[in-house]
C-alpha cells in the first residue's frame, strides 16, 4: 500500500511513521510519501525518521518531495494535514479574535472559521488532484477544522473522505479506564457519543449491559483522575449526565478560559510558533540526534495542549496523554480500509449516507460497492451534514452508527454551529462574503454582527488572500 501524506513536513508526522514499523500497523505501508510545499521542513522531519531508534529506514522505504501530482500517483490512500499559512497564520487566527475581547482559540469560535476559510480552499484543490491522478484512493483528513473541512470535501470524494480528531476517543478511553471499563480493541460496543468536531458529549458507557457513566459522573475521585473530569465541576457534570469533550471547556467556562488565555504572556499559537522556528533547523542539522531533539519537544508541546484550564502548575500525566493519538485513530481506519478487518472508531463523516445518485456524491463511482442509505445517526441535524459519531469502518467506507437524540440544549447547540459551519463552507467554497460575516455573526462564542463585521475586517487585513478569495469565487491564494 502507497500511502501518501499532505503536509509531510508536519510535526506529528514522525508519529505516523513510529506506529507504521511498529506494533499492530507494522507492515500495512510499503512506501510512504511525504509532500510539503516547505523542502526545509521536509528535510528535518526526514532527518527524524532516519534517526528514529530501531526503525531502520530500509523497513518502510520513505519518499519526500514538492511536487503534489508526483506524491499523488498510485496513491492508495491520502493523509492530509496541512496549516495554509503555517504556525503564522495560527496565531494571527488566535490574536484578531482576542485583540477584539473575544476567545483566541484556533478550532473554536472566530479563529476556528477564520482557519477554515483559508483552508478549505486548499484541500478542496487536493481532492481535485486526487480526482485526477488516485481516483480511487482514500483521503483520511487530519486537516482542522476537521468537521468543516471534511463536508466541504464531500461533493468532490463523496464517500471516500473521513475526518479524523483523537479528542473523542481519547476521551472515551480515559472514561472508560476511569469507570473500571475494559473496552475490546477496535470496538465501541456500548458507547454512546454524539457531538461535531470538537463539540461533543459521551452520553452513555456500558459495563455487562448496565450503563456506569452515571456513577462516574458522580464520583468526584473518579473524575479526577483524568483530564476531562478535571476540566468542569464534578456537581455540574452530575446534573448535566453526559461527559464533555474537552472542548466544551470553551462554551462552559467561556469566560474563565478567555480570561486565562488574556493573562498568558504567550498565545499557544506564538508558543508552537517560537518552538518550531527554533527547532526545524536544528532537526535538520542534528543527524543521528533529531529524534532525541523532536521527542523532548513533541513532549513539551503536550505538556502545554489546554493550559488555560490548568491552575497551580498542573501537569498533563501519562493517563492524560493515553486514548491512541491521531496516528492510531487514522491508521485504524485505513487499515480497515483496506480490508484487514472491520474497526470502530469515532470519525468525522456525513450525518446520513446518501442515496445513490445524489449531487453530493462524485462521479464517477469508486469501483469499491456503494454502502446502503441510511437514517442520521443523530436526529436533529441533516442529513447530509457531516457530525463525529461512533462508527463501523470496512473496506466499503465508514458506516455511521445510529445514537440517541441528543438533549434540547446539546441539541440546540450542535444545531447552531452546524448552522455557522454551513456558512462557513459557502463562504470558503463560493467567494460568499455575506456567508462569511454571517458565520461570525451566528457563533455562539461571537453572538453579535458587529463583532462579526470587525473580525472578518480584521482577518482581511491579516490574510490579503482572503480579500483576492471574496473577489474569486472562492479561490484563496494557490491550490
Amino acid at each position: 500500500m502507497r500511502l501518501m501524506t499532505a503536509g509531510g513536513g508536519g510535526f506529528r508526522v514522525p508519529l505516523i511513521y513510529r506506529a507504521l514499523v511498529s506494533g499492530p500497523f507494522s507492515g500495512l505501508v510499503t512506501e510512504l510519501v511525504l509532500y510539503d510545499v516547505d523542502s526545509a521542513r521536509l528535510n528535518a522531519v526526514t532527518s527524524v525518521l532516519q534517526s528514529m531508534p530501531g526503525s531502520g529506514g530500509a523497513r518502510l522505504p520513505v519518499h519526500a518531495t514538492t511536487d503534489p501530482a508526483a506524491a499523488l500517483d498510485g496513491a492508495d490512500v491520502v493523509f492530509a494535514a496541512i496549516r495554509p499559512g503555517g504556525t503564522a497564520g495560527r496565531i494571527a487566527d488566535e490574536k484578531v479574535a482576542q485583540g477584539l475581547g473575544l476567545l483566541g482559540q484556533e478550532t473554536t469560535g472566530a479563529g476556528g472559521i477564520s482557519y477554515a476559510l483559508r483552508t478549505i480552499p486548499h484541500m478542496l484543490g487536493l481532492a481535485r488532484l486526487m480526482r485526477e491522478h488516485c481516483p480511487d484512493a482514500w483521503l483520511i483528513n487530519f486537516t482542522n477544522p476537521a468537521g468543516m473541512v471534511t463536508e466541504a470535501l464531500l461533493p468532490v470524494l463523496g464517500h471516500r473522505v473521513l475526518g479524523i480528531c483523537d479528542s473523542a476517543g481519547g476521551l472515551v478511553q480515559r472514561a472508560a479506564a476511569a469507570a473500571g471499563v475494559a473496552l475490546a480493541a477496535g470496538r465501541l460496543d456500548g458507547v454512546g457519543y454524539y457531538g461535531l468536531n470538537h463539540l461533543g458529549w459521551l452520553y452513555r458507557l456500558e459495563s455487562g449491559g448496565t450503563d456506569v457513566l452515571p456513577g462516574l459522573l458522580a464520583d468526584a475521585g473518579a473524575l479526577h483522575s483524568f483530564e476531562e473530569g478535571r476540566l468542569f465541576p464534578q456537581p455540574f457534570l452530575a446534573a448535566l449526565g453526559l461527559l464533555p469533550n474537552e472542548y466544551l471547556y470553551y462554551y462552559y467556562q467561556r469566560d474563565v478560559a478567555r480570561q486565562a488565555m488574556q493573562a498568558m504572556a504567550q498565545t499557544r499559537g506564538e508558543s508552537i510558533h517560537t518552538q518550531q522556528q527554533e527547532l526545524y533547523p536544528r532537526l535538520a542539522a542534528a543527524g543521528p540526534d533529531s529524534y532525541r531533539l523532536w521527542e523532548e519537544a513533541r513532549r513539551s508541546r503536550e505538556e502545554g495542549y489546554l493550559a488555560e484550564a490548568r491552575h497551580d502548575g498542573e501537569r498533563r500525566n501519562e493517563e492524560d496523554l493515553a486514548g491512541g493519538g491521531y496516528e492510531r485513530v487514522a491508521l485504524g481506519a485505513m487499515r480497515a480500509l483496506a480490508g484487514s478487518g472491520e474497526a470502530q472508531l469515532i470519525l468525522n463523516v456525513r450525518n446520513a449516507l446518501p442515496a445513490m445518485g445524489n449531487a453530493d456524491t462524485r462521479a464517477p463511482e469508486p469501483s469499491t460497492a456503494r454502502p446502503s442509505p441510511s437514517e442520521p445517526a443523530i436526529p436533529g441535524l441533516p442529513a447530509d451534514a457531516v457530525v463525529e459519531v461512533p462508527c463501523t469502518v470496512t473496506a466499503d467506507g465508514a458506516f455511521p452508527l445510529p445514537q440517541q437524540m441528543p438533549a434540547g440544549a446539546q441539541l440546540e447547540l450542535l444545531q447552531r454551529v452546524k448552522e455557522v459551519e454551513r456558512f462557513t463552507v459557502q463562504a470558503a467554497t463560493t467567494g460568499d462574503r455575506a456567508a462569511a460575516l454571517e458565520a461570525f455573526a451566528r457563533h455562539p462564542l461571537v453572538d453579535s454582527a458587529d463583532l462579526a463585521a470587525r473580525l472578518l475586517a480584521g482577518y482581511d487585513q491579516a490574510f490579503p488572500d482572503l480579500g483576492k478569495m471574496w473577489e474569486g469565487g472562492g479561490r484563496y491564494g494557490k491550490e
